[in-house]
């Protein structure tokens, strides 16, 4: 979690020994709901020890069944105090109320009086500015790739072009495999003739539980030969992923979703000059092939992998005039 990096600092091991049995038992239990996705997890995990450590400090270290809305209160304003963003005390909250809730419906034969703490009485904290949303044009991606070519950033560019190629989100091109370079053209089922696009092996998409939903992605020639191109500077290892980030000792280890927007925020933007990050790349793609290309939204529902284009249509400008095969 970005916000907590940047404005507050982890919990560390030490710290947490100290947290109140009751308040470390029920935060393992919680962690164990299988119908939460790895990512929301890891989120609620981080969230809650934040919380937890606020509770020891400030709130005396009582257990959560203690806790009333005003150590709510006083935790919201706490968030706020340090200058973090509305969302991100807002999903603070929300972890520490889902954690109520469980402890409320579970819990009700032992502690029939406890009520979620984050009642309605307590106000959500202030909207923040939204940026404003700006896609990238043709023109400034063929830019943004052409200086990183003059830089050698071979693994960035290949990021671009298979980011915006496919329409992904982050987390699924972290999980792309050196493999896809060695994939031919998707075959139509009815007469064999090949298509010009490929698709990936299984990639975990946004969804529920551990599993998520399951999906290949759908790239064509210019990702594949920038992957090629990145994957030929890097040369034999064995590390399967394509992306990846190397150890002081030589080791390759794939890179997580948040090394994108490290690139996004210390390289992307300051070449184009303006704010960029990895959604863009998703919204970039999905409104310039509807509304410069005019490609049927209905085909761009299906390269992003949305259920309805009505959620397509929230990502580009207006909306075009069915198949996937010539948005490539």
């Amino acid at each position: 979690m970005s916000e907590i990096a940047d404005k507050l600092p982890e919990v560390t091991k030490e710290e947490y020994e100290k947290f109140h049995e009751f308040n470390k038992e029920i935060l393992e239990e919680f962690l164990q709901q299988q119908h939460l996705s790895p990512q929301t997890l890891r989120q609620y995990e981080s969230a809650l020890k934040i919380f937890f450590r606020f509770v020891f400090e400030k709130c005396k270290n009582l257990p959560l069944y203690e806790l009333k809305p005003k150590h709510a209160l006083q935790y919201q304003n706490f968030l706020l105090s340090r200058d973090l963003s509305s969302n991100a005390v807002k999903l603070k909250r929300s972890a520490v109320s889902s954690l109520c809730g469980y402890l409320e419906v579970y819990y009700s034969d032992e502690y029939p009086l406890f009520r979620n703490i984050y009642n309605k009485k307590i106000p959500n904290p202030p909207k923040a500015l939204r940026h404003e949303k700006k896609p990238l044009t043709p023109d400034e991606l063929n830019y943004l790739n052409s200086e990183l070519e003059k830089r050698e950033e071979w693994q960035m560019i290949a990021y671009i072009q298979f980011s915006y190629d496919s329409g992904c989100r982050r987390g699924e091109t972290a999980q792309l495999l050196k493999e896809v370079v060695n994939y031919s053209y998707v075959k139509d089922q009815k007469t064999g003739e090949e298509k010009n696009h490929y698709l990936t092996h299984n990639i975990r998409a946004k969804g529920r539980g551990k599993n998520g939903k399951i999906r290949k992605l759908m790239f064509g020639d210019i990702s594949k030969d920038a992957i090629k191109k990145w994957l030929e500077i890097r040369g034999d290892d064995d590390c399967p992923y394509v992306f990846v980030k190397k150890t002081k000792t030589g080791k390759l280890y794939p890179l997580s979703p948040s090394a994108f927007n490290d690139w996004c925020t210390n390289t992307f933007s300051e070449i184009m000059g303006r704010r960029v990050h990895p959604h863009q790349l998703r919204s970039s793609r999905a409104t310039n092939l509807v509304a410069h290309e005019g490609k049927d939204i209905e085909k761009v529902k299906n390269l992003l992998g949305h259920q309805s284009s009505e959620t397509t249509k929230i990502y580009v400008v207006k909306e075009g005039e069915d198949g996937v095969d010539d948005l490539f």
